[in-house]
């Protein structure tokens, strides 16, 4: 069974659903800790809920980034993790560290990427008139939200432009798609090969049209 760790920095609803997946079975992964930047995260409280360790690392307590991250760092070399998983973590990670976990550590991030890149891409979509939106998961280097994508879904916006209305839209395609690449990754099934490309283990064609979809939510 994969030793699995989730950082988050907030509400941490897609860590309760990669919580339910590994509880039913659905995903061959027991998550092993929750680490969080931000003390006040309501996500903590889904943790304990299910009573999963969780680890405080609160940014502000250090005077340089580099400092954060070599504690980060320590503290995941000592948890020797399969997969780490960044859903909602809002802090920018040096090269150091993502080195250290390379090809151990995905992102989901809140767009299309390449496009919007980085923070408010909610606003940035509805400020441009785009005509969809949806999410990105994909390994972590440094380049910020820059590394091998793994999978997207996509959502149409449609007339309803409230932002609101969008954000709980992209959650929901979140729910739906981080546990079914993490399910996968857990199975060897997704990877990087040695010149950085994604591969699809079973069936490369089936898996991967699996993970770039087109969702009505």
């Amino acid at each position: 069974m994969k030793r699995i760790i989730i950082l988050i920095s907030g509400n941490g609803s897609n860590l309760e659903a990669i919580i339910n997946a590994c509880n039913s079975g659905y995903i061959n992964g027991e998550i092993v800790n929750v680490i969080s930047n931000n003390p006040d995260a309501y996500g903590i409280e889904r943790s304990n809920k299910f009573n999963i360790k969780t680890k405080i690392i609160n940014h502000k307590d250090f005077d340089s980034r580099i400092k954060f991250d070599d504690e980060l760092e320590n503290y995941l070399s000592e948890l020797k993790p399969d997969l780490i998983v960044l859903a909602g973590f809002m802090r920018i990670l040096g090269k150091k560290i993502i080195n250290r976990f390379a090809n151990k550590m995905i992102n989901l991030h809140p767009s299309l990427l390449p496009l919007y890149p980085g923070l408010n891409t909610h606003e940035q979509v509805l400020k441009n008139n785009d005509k969809r939106h949806g999410i990105s998961i994909h390994f972590v280097t440094p380049q910020l939200d820059a590394g091998p994508l793994i999978a997207q879904a996509s959502i149409e916006i449609g007339s309803d432009k409230r932002l609101d209305q969008l954000i709980k839209r992209i959650h929901t395609i979140e729910h739906h798609l981080l546990p079914k690449v993490i399910k996968e990754m857990c199975l060897d099934n997704i990877y990087l090969d040695k010149n950085n490309k994604v591969i699809y283990k079973e069936r490369d064609d089936y898996l991967q049209s699996r993970f770039f979809v087109e969702m009505n939510v």
